[in-house]
């Protein structure tokens, strides 16, 4: 049987991401992530639900979520979902998070650099040769009355 586990999500920072090292050496940062869903109820009126999610980011994409991010940052997750056991005290417990492969700021960075407005990965961007090959993307001067939204 085949099975997926991709998660994407968008939302915003409950806490600035806290970034440790492992005894090896490897960076990681706890991200805790509000993502909000708004919908109507059965008597018509809107209500919102937020569902609060942890967020596991490891090396480089650990170390830049600490650097620029902070509280409020508005963030899009993809990754996958990971379920955790342990003990402790004698009481057994579990939680489902998200293990990150791709953190994207979808607002300004904490510190001025060189990130410019906007969205910015810290996967990483594609090279100088490849930015093209899907076409024209948006301010890339093509006509904008052409979209079909």
């Amino acid at each position: 049987m085949a099975s997926l586990n991709k998660v994407f999500l968008i939302g915003n920072l409950t806490k600035d991401p806290e970034l440790r090292h492992t005894p090896s050496g490897a960076s990681v940062a706890d991200l805790r992530l509000a993502v909000n869903r708004r919908f109507k109820g059965t008597d018509g009126s809107f209500k919102d639900e937020t569902c609060f999610v942890s967020v596991t980011a490891w090396g480089r994409q650990a170390e830049t979520s600490q650097e620029y991010l902070s509280k409020g940052s508005p963030v899009l997750i993809e990754g996958r979902l990971k379920y955790d056991e342990w003990e402790k005290d004698g009481q057994k417990h579990s939680r489902v998070g998200v293990v990150a492969e791709r953190v994207q700021f979808m607002g300004k960075p904490r510190q001025s650099g060189e990130q410019a407005d906007g969205p910015a990965s810290i996967q990483g961007s594609r090279p100088a040769s490849d930015a093209g090959a899907d076409g024209p993307g948006p301010g890339s001067g093509g006509d904008d009355e052409d979209l079909p939204f």
